[in-house]
């Protein structure tokens, strides 16, 4: 799999952590960014949640083809298929 995973999180956030190991055991590689040290990472985050800064919040650029995809809270199984495209 090829394309870029960029993970927006915090450092309390179970549910980033989660994901977090996930993506490690299935070796896909991503940048994270901690959304309350980074503000316009946060306001990005605001945009693509109604307002609200919900993490993880995962955009996925697939390198073949296919748009960037945001996604709140995935499962490993949609970012795999998001970088698939």
């Amino acid at each position: 799999m090829q394309g870029t995973v960029t993970m927006y999180s915090t450092t309390w956030c179970g549910y980033c952590r989660r994901l977090k190991s996930q993506l490690d055991r299935e070796g896909i590689a991503y940048t994270e960014i901690n959304i309350e040290q980074d503000p316009d990472s946060a306001a990005f985050v605001e945009k693509a949640n109604g307002g609200n800064q919900t993490v993880p919040t995962v955009r996925v650029v697939p390198s073949v083809g296919g748009d960037e995809v945001v996604m709140t809270n995935p499962s490993l199984a949609q970012v795999k298929q998001a970088l698939a495209v």
